[in-house]
């Protein structure tokens, strides 16, 4: 699928975590990629994370999956909403939702909620710390935006979910099959389903908090770090007040702290690492039995594409000597030359097909083989 009338620089200027925007079908066809049916299979197999919200009366009602096939059945006349993480990590057509979006960088993206819902159905008044463009894909949904949250908007009381309490909206919608809402972080927004069979796929960005990034670099600097080095004050001389720490201590203290953490060549090689390791790792590609480099080299020379596991996350950062780290699944591959042109190629899309070239290269052949090996990539069935 393809956004047939778009302007991503126009978008990524004046809306991109500013302000939200009603995007009215901008396909060059709209077609629904998934079925209510298998949706609601998808919410009962294991591995798969879903939740089912039940309006009983003024209260939602949360049970997490993998729920029955019975489940469904019970629901019969009752308000509710059926919500499954990841379903592009399941469903390719699903998957290609996510192309026409990758004007943000892919270690932005998270996944593909896609919730399903009868009339009247929701999962109320909230708000989310990251950016998200809700496709409404079956029947109709109202949306709702109000003011910007914060920590301090009050909530309603509730084990599991997150609500707003005083929802007031200041603008209102309504979506048709093919529609686009793009909601900013922190905008409160509530959507109800105003048909049956109403079906949304929900494209979220992640972003990572300072918190989140201060303990794991921290806690990666200080695995590292060798015992043995230490505060030192050979220039020691005696102060007034043996009960002070001196601005000369705190100082030598902090240039320490600050050494250990200012290294950005290392922390951008932490940062890929970290930014790519799989959501999803129990979604597992690896062959029954490990390929060996031969089949690998023959496989490539014969042609046969390659496809990401749409569970793994790739990703690569440009070296000023012209190589490229790639960084697969958590892990972190120095690549040179045809292996450099490779990682760009493998981060591009979900297929690639290899030149002549590199499908020949023994250095590409071998990176290829540890990929396939670990369940990041897998040859390209033929149809």
């Amino acid at each position: 699928m393809k956004l047939a009338h778009f302007d991503h620089a126009l978008f990524l200027r004046d809306y991109w975590q500013k302000r939200p925007l009603l995007i009215r079908n901008p396909w060059d066809q709209w077609n629904n990629p998934l079925d209510p049916d298998e949706l609601a299979g998808l919410a009962c197999e294991e591995g798969v994370e879903s939740r089912l919200i039940v309006r009983e009366g003024e209260r939602l009602a949360l049970e997490t999956g993998p729920l029955p096939e019975e489940r469904f059945g019970q629901l019969a006349g009752a308000t509710a909403t059926l919500l499954v993480q990841a379903v592009d990590h399941h469903v390719p057509q699903v998957a290609a939702l996510i192309e026409p979006f990758r004007f943000v960088p892919d270690w932005r993206i998270d996944d593909v909620m896609v919730s399903y819902a009868v009339d009247g159905g929701g999962v109320g008044p909230h708000f989310d710390q990251y950016d998200v463009f809700l496709i409404q894909g079956l029947g109709r949904r109202r949306w709702s935006v109000g003011p910007v949250c914060d920590a301090d908007t009050p909530l309603l009381p509730h084990d599991d979910l997150r609500l707003i309490a005083d929802f007031t909206a200041t603008e209102e919608w309504v979506l048709e099959p093919g529609d686009i809402l793009y909601v900013p972080p922190r905008y409160a927004h509530d959507g109800v389903a105003v048909s049956d069979d109403c079906m949304t796929y929900s494209i979220g960005f992640r972003a990572p908090s300072l918190a989140e990034l201060v303990e794991g670099w921290g806690e990666h600097q200080a695995d590292a770090l060798p015992d043995d080095l230490r505060y030192t004050d050979p220039d020691l001389t005696a102060q007034a007040h043996p009960g002070e720490i001196s601005p000369h201590a705190l100082d030598r203290l902090h240039r320490l702290v600050q050494a250990s953490l200012g290294d950005r060549s290392a922390f951008a090689r932490w940062f890929g690492a970290y930014a790519s390791q799989p959501k999803y790792p129990e979604i597992d590609w690896r062959p029954d039995e490990p390929l060996a480099q031969a089949e690998v080299c023959a496989r490539l020379a014969e042609g046969v594409g390659l496809s990401r596991n749409p569970a793994s996350r790739f990703a690569f950062i440009r070296r000023p000597d012209e190589a490229v780290v790639l960084f697969v699944d958590g892990e972190a591959i120095d690549c040179a030359g045809h292996r450099a042109m490779f990682a760009e190629l493998i981060c591009g899309g979900l297929e690639a097909q290899l030149s002549p070239a590199l499908a020949v290269a023994p250095d590409v052949v071998d990176l290829v083989t540890l990929l396939v090996n670990n369940g990041s990539l897998a040859f390209t069935e033929a149809e």
